[in-house]
């Protein structure tokens, strides 16, 4: 427990210091309080409340918070070696490569390893430029792929990119899902097209059927390298240990982040296929990273790898999937004033709104019922499930019924009837 000297002190710097925006923000969305302690789907305050976490950190906590084997596998090498010298051969930064290449299919083959899931996007955007010596990067509305600039270039929301434009040029966008705008925009000048197989921050749209498959066609047609950004649909989250392969394709690059590090550690990786690859085989400067691929970051990973397999996270997250989506469905039935659609696959699962206003009072009646709930960046109507994958169905179900009390505090605040016409 905090004292309430400690715990004035850090608002205060939050305020004064930190960012008071966020401040605001968190206190009106009614989060306000100091964590002091996290354990598999649980966020304990020091007010004593604990919460339950259904968003997941956006991804970050597919293994749920703290999980043991990798909060010991961090400790354990922290005796060992924190930090490498970077001038020698890395036993655990070999070991995840070595890993991650047997994980993806295909002939995705080499990894580089980064502290984050835009610096992969970065490191993908530069190696498909300079491995075909082209420079146009296609992308798609709604997209997500981070904040620094070549990211945001590739970043389908206009509030995110206006106040600091211009951004990289060369970058040209296209309507998800529409596969004859893609095949007009892929030419003999584009390097490469970035998306999400199952979009996070756009809403939790899946791509209509034939569109991937379609898409990796034009792209071998054209010699553009296909980057697919695993950040958030990854590491088992729908069902799949990737997501792209429900749909059976096998892209140039690829992108990973959020969950990659155990929920203990921040590491991102971008792996490629040799052809992608070629920059980094010329010359083993042409992308670097200070920290990336730190010991502590790697043996997090590592361990992580371990669950999702021992555990065997990736059926158990296509199980868990479908009774979530079953209860989304049924809220949906239930409250079809508030709910416009569920979507989703695996446990990666949106509810959109009917209308936006909803949303900050959704959020906020979830808070009150000590439920973490947020709404998609990109579409604020939409309110993200990303639960630990390997939560139990009993606090997957305790979590439900949470998120239909709040919905029914909605109801009654706006005053809403049950038919669709009232």
């Amino acid at each position: 427990m905090l004292s309430e000297q400690s715990i004035s002190a850090i608002e205060h710097a939050y305020k004064e210091h930190y960012n008071p925006s966020l401040y605001r923000l968190i206190k009106f969305s009614g989060f306000g309080g100091v964590e002091v302690k996290a354990q598999g789907p649980w966020v304990y305050l020091s007010d004593g409340r604990k919460f339950l976490d259904l968003a997941g950190g956006y991804g970050v906590f597919s293994f749920g918070h703290s999980h043991p084997k990798v909060v010991a596998a961090v400790r354990e090498q922290l005796d060992k070696m924190p930090m490498s010298a970077k001038v020698f051969l890395s036993e655990p930064q070999a070991l995840l490569a070595a890993r991650l290449g047997e994980m993806a299919p295909g002939d995705l083959q080499y990894c580089f390893f980064v502290n984050s899931g835009t610096e992969a996007v970065e490191a993908a955007l530069k190696l498909a430029r300079s491995a075909t010596g082209r420079s146009k990067i296609i992308y798609v509305s709604n997209a997500f792929h981070g904040k620094t600039f070549g990211s945001l270039s590739a970043t389908g929301k206009d509030a995110f990119r206006d106040s600091v434009l211009p951004l990289l040029p060369d970058f040209f966008q296209v309507a998800f899902g529409d596969i004859e705008a893609m095949r007009a925009m892929v030419d003999e000048q584009t390097a490469g097209v970035i998306l999400e197989a199952v979009q996070g921050e756009g809403g939790i749209n899946l791509p209509p059927a034939g569109y991937l498959e379609e898409l990796r066609k034009i792209c071998t047609e054209k010699q553009a390298l296909l980057i697919a950004d695993e950040i958030q649909c990854g590491m088992g989250r729908t069902g799949k240990t990737f997501a792209f392969e429900h749909w059976g394709i096998v892209p140039d690059l690829m992108t990973l982040g959020k969950a990659l590090g155990g929920g203990v550690m921040p590491i991102g990786a971008v792996i490629g296929n040799p052809k992608a690859w070629t920059p980094l085989i010329k010359d083993p400067f042409f992308h670097t990273s200070t920290f990336g691929g730190n010991p502590l970051a790697c043996a997090a990973a590592l361990a992580a790898l371990d669950i999702l397999e021992e555990e065997n996270l990736v059926q158990r997250a296509s199980e868990m999937g479908k009774f979530l989506l079953e209860k989304l469905s049924e809220l949906e039935r239930q409250f079809p004033r508030i709910i416009k659609t569920s979507r989703g696959l695996g446990l990666m699962a949106g509810v959109e709104l009917s209308e936006t206003r909803f949303s900050g009072a959704l959020v906020f009646e979830m808070a009150r019922q000590n439920l973490v709930g947020v709404y998609t960046l990109n579409q604020p109507k939409v309110i993200r499930f990303e639960p630990p994958l390997n939560i139990s169905r009993e606090d997957l179900a305790e979590g439900l019924e949470r998120f239909a009390l709040a919905l029914t505090k909605v109801k009654e605040l706006f005053k809403l009837g049950d038919n669709l016409s009232e």
